[in-house]
């Protein structure tokens, strides 16, 4: 019977390196048999020296081919019409896609079958290949780049003494089992693709821009050149009490550490799209691709209760000590705002994930009290709290107002001074009333 070309059978008069290109082929479709020593017409040729053939293709195999396929490919003799032939067979691999390793896991990599043709498999394809066989977990997939440097993030790991070769690169899944980058190590390369846009308004919207940046490169590059950005833009406001200087930031630098690494750790980067960090004059919003992971409430956020969509990239920064334990980030940057009134918000939808700080030293003139409409100065907002009850203390108008000790002392020394309110004790049992 006369062989033909189809689906499941390759003919090549003679062996050349693109009988790799076939190969692959069928193992990343439905499997097949490569016949070595047959004309397109089916014309039984033969081959000369099969045993150095056979050699040729079990080292192509092994060598040109990943992830590895061997175990789903034999090559052997056989006869037909009394002259030799070689015989590729081929299942379809596990592993999928399988790709020339000189070429990567890009469309002139891979290949797949479509009747009797070998073509290059298109991105789709590819990525529901990986999806397949990987599953839906990005950060453990395989990097379509696999031609990828670390150089930040060698810099990182040497200057926190954590080691970076070969086996901890594995450890951390970096890089699988078969030797092949993932996901996460796109992240951590120098070829990482996503990014953070940072901009700088004037004012409380975003009329009027007066800064704006755009870091690339390893996530960990990211975020110390994000985290020095904002610190250029997080000013010290110092007041002189008595004789004691009290210095405060804008915001806190716990806080503003925390929601960066939150916004970088939770995201979701099977989507493209930027980390958006935007500046105003009364606060920083850090927003970031991905909602809360399903079964997890805003309320078991606040809780602590932690569930990391990137578990694996949560581990790495983890070595890195740039975070100390799972699910305290948010409660942290809470706790950094004390006392205050003013405090961070939070806000979900199902595609994003935003979090705000406000600035603890901008003018609290806009402030709303007890829900109405009425907006009143700080002054005004003392004096209608005495209002409301008949004496208040120094504590009473830095819980409401959110300012500092120094602030809210020198905010009740002028209404002293203008006589609009009186003392009543002294030291810490001072107490504040309105003129009888």
């Amino acid at each position: 019977m006369t062989l033909q070309e189809n689906a499941f059978v390759e003919l090549k008069r003679e062996y050349t390196p693109n009988v790799m290109k076939t190969v692959i082929a069928f193992a990343n479709t439905n499997g097949g048999t490569v016949y070595i020593g047959i004309e397109d017409d089916g014309t039984v040729v033969g081959v000369d020296q099969a045993n150095e053939i056979i050699l040729k293709v079990t080292n192509a195999i092994r060598d040109s081919i990943k992830p590895d396929v061997t175990l789903f490919a034999t090559c052997e003799v056989q006869p037909m019409e009394r002259k030799e032939i070689i015989c590729i067979e081929v299942q379809k691999g596990t592993a999928s896609p399988y790709y020339l390793t000189g070429k990567g896991i890009r469309p002139e990599g891979v290949y797949v079958r479509q009747s009797a043709s070998t073509v290059p498999a298109s991105e789709t394809a590819i990525l529901n290949m990986i999806k397949d066989t990987d599953g839906e977990h990005y950060e453990e997939a395989r990097s379509l780049n696999q031609d990828l440097a670390f150089t930040e993030a060698e810099k990182e790991f040497i200057s926190r003494k954590v080691s970076f070769e070969n086996n901890q690169q594995k450890t951390m899944k970096i890089i699988n089992a078969d030797g092949i980058y993932t996901n996460l190590g796109l992240l951590l390369s120098d070829q990482c693709v996503h990014t953070i846009k940072l901009a700088v308004f004037e004012g409380t919207d975003k009329a009027v821009f007066k800064d704006r940046r755009e870091f690339t490169g390893s996530l960990l590059k990211q975020l110390n050149d994000a985290y020095e950005s904002i610190d250029r833009y997080n000013r010290t406001r110092a007041e002189i009490d008595g004789l004691h200087r009290v210095d405060t930031r804008d915001y806190p630098t716990e806080a503003v550490r925390e929601a960066l690494l939150n916004a970088l750790v939770h995201r979701d980067y099977s989507f493209s799209g930027s980390t958006l960090i935007s500046i105003f004059d009364n606060r920083i919003e850090f927003v970031s691709i991905g909602g809360l992971i399903k079964g997890i409430s805003y309320d078991d956020m606040m809780l602590g209760v932690s569930i990391s969509r990137n578990a694996n990239l949560a581990n790495v920064f983890y070595r890195l000590e740039l975070i100390e334990a799972y699910g305290t980030g948010v409660p942290k940057i809470f706790r950094s705002y004390g006392e205050l009134n003013i405090k961070p918000k939070i806000e979900t939808t199902d595609n994003a994930f935003k979090i705000t700080l406000p600035n603890r030293n901008a003018p609290h003139e806009n402030v709303i009290i007890n829900g109405s409409d009425d907006r009143f100065s700080d002054e005004q907002q003392i004096l209608a709290l005495l209002d409301r009850q008949d004496t208040v203390s120094r504590k009473d108008v830095e819980n409401m107002l959110g300012f500092s000790q120094a602030t809210s002392g020198r905010i009740l020394r002028k209404l002293v001074q203008d006589g609009k309110i009186n003392t009543h004790g002294r030291g810490r049992n001072t107490r504040y009333s309105h003129p009888k």
